[in-house]
């Protein structure tokens, strides 16, 4: 049987150049926002951090990603090939450090594909009321929620329409996440300007504005009327609610180094590349600090919200806009999760063929699709593997956003890393960019440490033991694969 990664050699296809910056705006910008900032305000945000906690969280997290981007910005156009930072450390630190990188960023990216299929669900309860319409066939329990047959039908049909938009070719896939994007920021922006002109959003709704302990308050059966009893207070409680979101920056703001994983694919200038990030890294952070405050600010009961599992924001969009809200709501996150599955399959897909092309992958998964010039085989996979997550259902969320934080930071590190070495190699660096990279391997290491090690004292920073159990077997899969690679990695380095 001949070896696929011989298709990839003379004049066979390759990766085709038909991305413009409004593509590649629209993959980062529709990767940073997905399903987590609709729903995650009730879920995580509020209960965990507050309306005051999630903003400071989400700034600072966004000027730790602007000072990480100098680092992507200096290193694409040194290395124009899909993979990014697989590529560049394969570059400067060799085969098993760039493996390692390669492997947990297919985790950062391709978890995200499986946690917004997740949330169509969620959409459609949204918009049907209690009519439940997806609740139908055999249904079982996950954590305490129920998944129904319906849901995973739904779920995976559009994973697979998805995947095939990928396969037919990257520029349809372009031009549909360019739509999703500008859907997504529109519906966005409208429910910030209704939180700002409507009296029935009000500033004294926002209390406790570093959040509560939401498992006490629950034991306890706390409403609103006594919720202070149980908010974040002092300097150690609004530290731990600060850093309950901004340990999972990483997740939040994974999407903009998507950006070198499709650089083959790019119609245009290198130096464009830092603006589309810094551009896509502003819109996120402001969607994610507006979705949160307006749910804060538009219910004088949100905390009995939080505790009773409901779609926060939803609700907050209906108080302020009526059913116009609540379709503007549901709009809005349609587009953030069908732009999260189409980025992250694209970005996944592309890494995983460059780890093939490469030797750090079966050749399996470097196959390109001689007629659309796509990874076929890499997104097959990245299909296959999300399907998981209509099976696992919503309470899977938390695991998967965990599995990506932690993918993101190590992609961050090694890529920082790589820029000095680069920088040192080539003698073209400046002083403020090295100090961008020095302070972009500080922060990421800061963000495995919070994420992997529990510190006394910190409260919903570290990893759940579900989420353990899921790096475990990701790491296991991988040493699968690295020791079918074996000879690839016994080989002297190139």
């Amino acid at each position: 049987m001949a070896n696929p990664q011989k298709k990839q050699s003379g004049n066979a296809p390759g990766l085709s150049k038909q991305l413009n910056p409004a593509h590649v705006w629209a993959i980062a910008f529709g990767c940073i926002i997905g399903w987590g900032s609709f729903i995650n305000p009730g879920k995580k945000f509020l209960p965990n951090s507050g309306v005051a906690g999630t903003a400071i969280a989400m700034v600072l997290g966004g000027l730790v990603m602007v000072i990480i981007a100098f680092s992507y910005a200096y290193m694409i156009p040194k290395y124009p090939k899909a993979g990014g930072e697989f590529t560049f450390t394969k570059n400067c630190f060799g085969k098993r450090p760039a493996y390692l990188c390669g492997w947990f960023l297919v985790a950062a990216y391709l978890t995200n594909v499986p946690m917004n299929s997740t949330a169509i669900g969620l959409i459609v309860d949204g918009i049907d009321g209690p009519a439940d319409i997806l609740k139908f066939g055999f249904h079982y329990s996950v954590a305490g929620f129920d998944i129904w047959l319906g849901e995973i039908l739904l779920a995976g049909g559009i994973l697979l329409l998805f995947g095939w938009f990928n396969i037919i070719g990257v520029q349809k896939a372009g031009i549909i996440q360019t739509v999703l994007a500008v859907t997504l920021a529109t519906c966005a922006f409208t429910l910030f300007v209704a939180g700002l002109v409507s009296s029935k959003a009000n500033g004294i709704n926002m209390e406790p504005i570093w959040g509560f302990d939401k498992a006490a308050a629950m034991e306890a059966g706390a409403t609103t009327a006594n919720i202070g009893k149980f908010a974040h207070k002092g300097t150690r409680g609004i530290l731990s609610a600060i850093l309950a979101t901004f340990a999972i920056a990483p997740w939040a703001y994974v999407g903009f180094d998507t950006i070198p994983q499709a650089a083959e694919e790019y119609n245009f200038s290198y130096k464009k590349v830092m603006k589309i990030m810094v551009v896509a890294l502003i819109f996120g952070c402001f969607v994610y600090v507006s979705n949160n405050t307006v749910a804060a600010a538009a219910q004088q009961n949100w905390p009995d919200r939080v505790m009773a599992g409901d779609w926060v924001l939803l609700i907050a969009a209906e108080e302020l806009l009526g059913t116009f809200g609540k379709v503007l709501i549901c709009l809005g996150v349609s587009s953030a999760v069908l732009s999260g599955i189409m980025g992250f399959y694209l970005a996944s897909s592309r890494l995983m063929y460059s780890m093939s092309r490469d030797g750090y992958l079966p050749p399996w998964f470097g196959v390109i699709d001689e007629k659309y010039h796509t990874p076929r085989n890499a997104m097959i996979f990245c299909i296959l593997i999300s399907l998981s997550g209509p099976v696992l259902g919503r309470e899977a969320l938390g695991w998967f956003v965990d599995m990506a934080a932690i993918g993101a930071s190590i992609g961050y590190f090694f890529t920082s890393a790589a820029t000095l070495v680069t920088i040192k190699k080539f003698g073209d660096g400046t002083k403020t960019l090295k100090t961008m990279a020095i302070l972009g391997v500080a922060f990421s290491v800061i963000f495995v440490i919070l994420q992997l090690i529990p510190i006394p004292g910190l409260s919903g920073v570290h990893f759940g033991k579900e989420s353990y159990l899921m790096l475990i077997v990701w790491i296991v899969i991988g040493l699968a694969f690295y020791l079918k690679q074996r000879s690839h990695f016994m080989q002297d380095e190139d």
